[in-house]
């Protein structure tokens, strides 16, 4: 039987900017210990481009990148938020961080260790299948 996906919205901090994700209630999420994870207190929900949609705001999204420069971190301009970015492990798909959903606790969530810190070691390590959830 498949899953029933449903469309979530969620947004930065002062609604600036807005988007929607389509997933299942139950969901793995993935905690990073990188450091831009680590001090933003980003929880990944990895999702192909056709689950995910900015409504509002994309215009004005401010653009960061480090490191190899494939990861694309997009920021709210006004309150700093990053809701969420085209991650470099999977640069087709979108990473949502579950805590801007603007009803989190809605979600079941399947937590597991992405080692961020390690990065190519550890994304080396990993098979196929799970490369795409971080």
């Amino acid at each position: 039987m498949t899953e029933r996906l449903t469309w979530r919205a969620g947004g930065c901090h002062c609604g600036a900017v807005r988007f929607e994700v389509r997933c299942a209630d139950q969901v793995t999420v993935s905690d990073c210990n990188c450091s831009m994870c680590r001090k933003t207190g980003f929880v990944h929900l990895v999702v192909d481009d056709s689950d995910f949609r900015i409504t509002q705001g994309a215009e004005t999204l401010t653009e960061y990148r480090f490191n190899t420069g494939t990861a694309l971190h997009l920021f709210c301009p006004v309150c700093g938020v990053k809701a969420f970015y085209r991650p470099r492990s999977r640069p087709t798909g979108w990473s949502v961080n579950v805590n801007a959903l603007d009803d989190p606790d809605a979600l079941i969530l399947t937590r597991k260790l992405f080692d961020g810190a390690n990065w190519e070691t550890y994304f080396a390590s990993l098979s196929p299948e799970d490369r795409h959830d971080i």
